[in-house]
């Protein structure tokens, strides 16, 4: 465990800016300290009595929700001329995946397998919030999203550690660019640490139960990949941990953060999750609630005001050491240094591009362009061929909804930016195609049928039907969370009526999480994922349906047949009696009367099969992609791989389609036999590749021996001596392997 004077040097020590930071802290009162680790609520465009004495007073150090550059520029103001010490504010949002040019959810940038993608839109997003005074937001998240019953799995980058953790690594160098001190750069803040995507059934909040291998293992790396990247903040978790609280846990954020990665920057709690300790059951008052969390290493307090009324006095009873504050207040103060705000604290807007830039909203158009995932195309229903096109149906409640494209947590997104797919199909088709448009139900959940008749009168005739469904933006995100997430309201029923015309039917689905679609799978000719995909969703499906472009999207995270395969993910553990197709059997194949223990054995349900319904790493293109010729090479000294040795493994890829189109080319490994169970595949390395037709091109990845590591038995990051099997393919599920044993290293 580090001592209090031991966080105080990593918090403070170390940087150019320690001389003027202890100038500072020596000039400071206990409650000019503590002010700095309060963060309190803006009033929203304006300044009230209460917010500019506690600014001015120095009884606050930042402040969040506040988007009026002017009342910012005010706040600032009082800040730095009329409080004793001019110290300037963060000025926190939630600027998720966009400000008021809105990109795709975060599940669907992930979508894209795209980090310079990733990265241009956070670094759009920042230029944007900038422009209104915002230097920090609570972005990226980082949680491991593996039950998309949770409404924050719309939010998460995923169910993989690796793919994580390298777009958590592109936000963050999006949101601060080369230097926190450049114009346009915000501070990110990586969250949830940790863990908080396990939440027990999905359910914001809750109770996380994880094991220490797998914390290390899963949830933790990208957070460690943040950190490593530079990233200035870092929020905790609402749920407990193995029964300790994030906000009190101090082996998470003393030991492991700082202590073991080395973390300089600060800890903020999430809103109000100090007091809430009381509420787990942690403490017994507020009074306590500061000292845990202070002690376990929160630095600020986000809107609990825990610190500002008890803080003073746990440093006189010195159940908090004044120099752990004093490291707490370091550590902000450093974040304000960085970010230039001592020299620049004021926001000239013209210095930043407007809102609605042609830009941002091209930016925007193209991530969600490569953010959509074809996950079915029978008979090549896609892409439409627009000069054969005579009649269109499109048909559904998400066809025309500005505000619903834009998911969740969009606080300033702007609706009046948004291009709808009805407006860019009128747009693209023109007076020559006869565009019928039905709603047919007024939101996702309308369980009525009374639009039925008229959708099939639509689609009845049409040369196709577009069917544009999926869930409202209300139904994920935080503390929207689903027992059952198949397609909500009636439009199931709809598809099947529409599909029941004969006409080749498209679905194209806007959801902010994974849905259950087995039952309705089979009454569509496709379907393209768009997730929610923000300001120019319009542009960006009609340039896929229309082959403008190519589909090259593919899945974050698993589709689940049913809901209750949930919790399912490609990364599981194999068991000790994992299913075979011998052995599984549906409920329905069972004869009455049969033994109980003659019906497979193995681990599986009875009612739906094993396998998801559509796999991590999958999507379609209009093309088509071979395989073939793997091979694993080392570099090191030996005949054989050793311990520490290089491995290359690669393969090559194909197109054997009509048209040019791009494959994620992506590599699992196995480490089949360990001291401790692995997964039975890790994503290793993927690469986007876009090959003409007939064109090949052999894909390289180069392993690092670290990469080939794990937790083992005594909980140190190690690599065994063994067999490692590798896979190139085009998802989770490729065919195409290569093993190698890799020994011990030589003694010497």
């Amino acid at each position: 465990m580090l001592q209090d004077e031991e966080v105080a040097i990593l918090s403070a020590g170390g940087t150019a800016r320690a001389g003027r930071i202890q100038a500072l802290l020596d000039e400071m009162t206990v409650e000019e300290k503590v002010g700095q680790l309060t963060l309190v609520n803006g009033t929203g465009g304006w300044v009230d009595d209460d917010l500019a004495w506690a600014v001015r007073s120095g009884s606050a150090g930042a402040v969040l929700n506040e988007v009026s550059v002017d009342a910012v520029n005010e706040l600032q103001h009082l800040a730095v001329e009329e409080s004793r010490l001019g110290i300037p504010l963060l000025i926190g949002r939630d600027v998720i995946h966009g400000f008021q040019t809105i990109f795709p959810i975060p599940l669907g940038q992930a979508a894209t397998w795209d980090p310079e993608r990733v990265r241009e839109g956070a670094r759009t997003s920042a230029l944007e919030a900038a422009r209104a005074g915002v230097n920090w937001t609570f972005a990226p998240m980082a949680d491991i999203g593996r039950d998309p019953r949770w409404g924050r799995v719309a939010e998460c980058l995923g169910e993989d550690p690796y793919l994580s953790s390298v777009l958590t690594v592109a936000m963050v160098r999006g949101f601060q660019g080369d230097d926190l001190g450049d114009a346009g750069s915000i501070a990110a803040c990586a969250k949830h640490f940790a863990g908080y995507g396990a939440s027990e059934s999905g359910r914001d909040y809750n109770t996380t139960n994880i094991p220490e291998r797998e914390l290390r293992d899963v949830h933790l790396p990208p957070f460690l990949a943040a950190v490593r990247a530079g990233v200035a903040t870092l929020m905790t978790s609402f749920s407990d941990l193995d029964g300790i609280p994030a906000s009190a846990h101090r082996p998470l954020l003393t030991d492991i953060l700082r202590g073991e990665w080395g973390f300089d920057g600060f800890v903020v709690s999430d809103w109000e999750s100090i007091p809430q300790l009381m509420d787990h059951g942690l403490t017994a008052d507020r009074y306590e609630s500061a000292r845990e969390a202070a002690n376990a290493g929160v630095d600020m307090d986000m809107a609990g005001y825990t610190y500002r009324d008890h803080l003073p006095a746990l440093m006189e009873s010195g159940e908090v050491a004044r120099r752990k504050v004093d490291a707490m207040v370091a550590a902000v103060l450093d974040v304000k240094l960085a970010l230039g705000l001592f020299d620049e604290p004021y926001t000239d807007p013209h210095r930043f591009p407007g809102f609605g830039d042609p830009a941002h909203l091209e930016a925007a158009r193209e991530a969600a362009r490569e953010s959509m995932v074809l996950l079915e195309n029978r008979d090549g229903c896609l892409p439409l061929d627009a000069r054969s096109l005579e009649r269109v149906a499109v048909i559904g409640p998400l066809a025309d909804e500005g505000a619903e494209q834009l998911g969740t947590w969009i606080f300033d997104g702007d609706p009046g930016l948004s291009v709808t797919p009805l407006q860019a199909l009128r747009e693209r088709l023109g007076d020559e195609v006869d565009l019928r448009y039905v709603r047919a139900l007024q939101t996702t959940r309308d369980r009525s049928r009374d639009g039925f008749a008229e959708a099939v009168e639509a689609a009845r005739g049409a040369d196709v039907a577009l069917l544009f469904l999926g869930e409202d933006a209300i139904l994920s995100g935080e503390a929207h969370c689903r027992t059952d997430i198949t397609l909500p309201g009636s439009q199931s029923a709809l598809l099947q009526a529409v599909h029941g015309t004969g006409t080749p039917t498209v679905v194209v689905l806007m959801t902010g999480r994974p849905l259950a679609l087995e039952q309705d799978v089979p009454h569509m000719d496709a379907l393209l994922c768009a997730w929610h995909p923000g300001s120019m969703a319009g542009p960006a499906v009609v340039d896929l349906l229309l082959g403008d472009h190519g589909p090259s999207g593919r899945l974050p995270v698993t589709f689940p047949r049913v809901t209750g395969q949930v919790p399912i993910y490609y990364g599981h553990k194999s068991t000790g009696r994992p299913p075979t197709p011998e052995a599984w059997v549906h409920i329905d194949a069972i004869p009455p009367g049969v033994p109980q223990l003659s019906v497979g054995n193995r681990s599986f349900h009875l009612d739906t099969h094993y396998t998801p319904l559509y796999a991590f790493g999958f999507g379609l293109s209009y093309g088509a992609f071979e395989y073939h010729d793997i091979t694993v090479v080392h570099h090191g000294a030996g005949d054989e791989p050793t311990l520490g040795d290089r491995l290359e493994v690669s393969a090559r890829v194909t197109n054997v389609g009509p048209r040019s189109a791009t494959e994620v080319v992506q590599l699992y490994l196995r480490d089949p036999v360990a001291s401790a169970t692995r997964p039975v595949r890790e994503l290793k390395g993927f690469k986007r590749l876009e090959l003409e037709p007939g064109q090949s091109e052999r894909v390289h990845f180069t392993l690092e021996s670290d990469d080939l590591a794990f937790h083992g038995r005594d909980m140190r990051h190690t690599v065994e001596a063994g067999l490692f099997r590798f896979w190139i393919g085009g998802s989770s599920r490729a065919e195409l392997s290569a093993e190698v044993w890799v020994h011990d290293a030589p003694s010497d």
